[in-house]
């Protein structure tokens, strides 16, 4: 049974409209943690778009379970989670122009960079994950990295329709990378356009530690609430 991580990015989306202080994603975060969730995913990007340093300070201090938090590799907030030390850190690409992110790091292009970031952020005791696509050689390179833990990019086989010849080769590709991720000896996570049609599918692969879910669970909860979009995607992912 894998965990369940909630993105909450969209919880501040929604605040920064009017930048008047809610909704909370203080309030969104205990409702979630109340409801059993795993762990609590923010990507503080570059331009605050959403989430804002003071969340990261102040969910780090009230969360009972694990913070992970998304970020590029930017110097700025590089250092912040340096000095913040969260549970965890998934390192993901990010353009300004992008409305979510695109696909998984190039590894390669940002080799350097990337083994610099994971040195110093193992210095701190973080656990580091690397935001891959489903390929066997991004795998090799996040394991010369000295990465913890890759996450998947499960973008592409989320926009395919469920039950569709191309829905099944783009999960039949993720099987195959998760069973090499695993033989590599690295913790498989996966995420980004899971949804309450195709988690399910995801969650059913061995060796699965934690999907990352939060644009769908978000959106549901605007007709049923935060708690029953939380628990049906908790009942979904753990069976």
């Amino acid at each position: 049974m894998p965990k369940l991580g909630v993105n909450i990015d969209h919880i501040a989306t929604l605040r920064q409209q009017r930048k008047i202080g809610y909704p909370s994603v203080i309030e969104a975060a205990k409702i979630l943690e109340s409801c059993g969730v795993d762990q609590i995913t923010v990507h503080l990007r570059e331009d605050r778009r959403h989430i804002q340093d003071e969340d990261v300070i102040q969910l780090k201090k009230i969360l009972n379970i694990p913070l992970n938090l998304e970020m590029a590799l930017n110097k700025e907030i590089i250092n912040f989670a340096l000095k913040l030390k969260p549970k965890e850190v998934c390192i993901v690409p990010e353009r300004r122009q992008e409305l979510t992110t695109e696909g998984g790091l190039d590894l390669e292009k940002n080799y350097k960079k990337i083994k610099s970031t994971i040195s110093k952020l193992k210095q701190e005791n973080i656990f580091v994950s690397l935001f891959i696509e489903p390929k066997e050689k991004s795998v090799r390179l996040a394991k010369e990295l000295c990465a913890d833990a890759v996450e998947i990019h499960t973008g592409k086989y989320s926009l395919c329709k469920v039950g569709a010849k191309k829905f099944y080769i783009e999960l039949d590709k993720i099987k195959r990378v998760s069973k090499f991720v695993l033989k590599e000896g690295l913790t498989l996570n996966a995420g980004h356009g899971l949804d309450y049609n195709n988690v399910k599918y995801i969650a059913e692969i061995n060796g699965m530690n934690t999907l990352n879910i939060g644009f769908s669970i978000i959106s549901r909860a605007v007709f049923v609430g935060l708690k029953q979009a939380a628990e049906e995607m908790l009942n979904l992912c753990k069976g």
